[in-house]
């Protein structure tokens, strides 16, 4: 089984065929997937979307380019919705985003400070988005790993090196997108290759970021298999055994989420 840990499925692009985005992951050997929040006025929808479906969980909180709508938002907030409901898993997406500082950096930096508060407190892990921000993001969370240890990835890494290594150093985990399959990420599936196999997981991001060859298409699920594929060909392992150790890797660090019944869905 292979676990997408990043989509967001209560984004309009799959509001129409969400019944046949499951069974197609599914059809794939996806049996899970984790679908993130980018705002506080969508995790009512995001929960509903895991309440419904048995294979799917939920992360909440607010992405970087909303960090300017959220200046209420405090850990205790966060931990308290994580603990509404057992499906809710992480925090986040949260992080800094310098490529179109949608949100002001100081807004994005409080943001994100909220977000791994909370994952110290709770125990449950921080999903890190950061684009053109490698530097600062490390900085931060360097600073409160100081405060105090917490869990977190890295989600859809795409960055040099030394984030890589910064990470791995913090005893985060490093979520790999369909990025990895694009003829001019060499850079990136030679630090693919030197990630240890018990700190990598596997995302789409979907509806975004369509791996070959499905490039083009809006992304699903499903999809995750191909980026896998390409993991496993870069790590030298066979499919399967990169499946199930992305797998347990997911279960470690979203230790809070359950095996899914395979197969079963419920209304409640």
């Amino acid at each position: 089984m292979l676990v997408d840990s990043h989509c967001h499925l209560d984004f309009p692009d799959f509001a129409d065929d969400l019944d046949g985005v499951i069974e197609r992951a599914r059809a794939a050997g996806v049996g899970c997937m984790l679908s993130i929040a980018t705002h506080l006025s969508r995790i009512d929808g995001v929960l509903a979307i895991a309440r419904r479906h048995d294979p799917v969980f939920c992360a909440v909180g607010v992405h970087p380019h909303e960090a300017a709508t959220a200046p209420e938002l405090t850990a205790e907030h966060l931990v308290r919705l994580a603990a509404s409901h057992p499906k809710i898993v992480g925090f986040g997406e949260t992080g800094l985003d310098f490529h179109y500082d949608h949100s002001p950096r100081d807004a994005q930096e409080r943001c994100f400070r909220a977000h791994i508060a909370a994952a110290r407190q709770s125990g449950l892990p921080v999903i890190v988005h950061t684009r053109e921000a490698d530097d600062e993001t490390l900085a931060i969370l360097r600073e409160e790993q100081a405060r105090g240890p917490f869990p977190g990835l890295i989600h859809c890494f795409s960055s040099g090196r030394a984030l890589a290594e910064g990470a791995l150093a913090l005893g985060m985990f490093l979520s790999i997108s369909g990025i990895v399959t694009f003829k001019g990420a060499t850079a990136l599936r030679d630090t693919v290759r030197d990630i240890p196999l018990d700190r990598l997981l596997v995302e789409t991001d979907a509806p975004y970021l369509a791996p070959v060859p499905m490039r083009g298409k809006r992304n699903e699920p499903a999809f995750t298999a191909h980026t896998a594929a390409c993991v496993a060909e870069i790590k030298g392992v066979p499919p399967d055994d990169l499946a199930r150790q992305t797998t347990a890797n997911f279960f470690c660090l979203f230790n809070k989420a359950v095996m899914p019944e395979q197969g079963r869905d419920h209304p409640s």
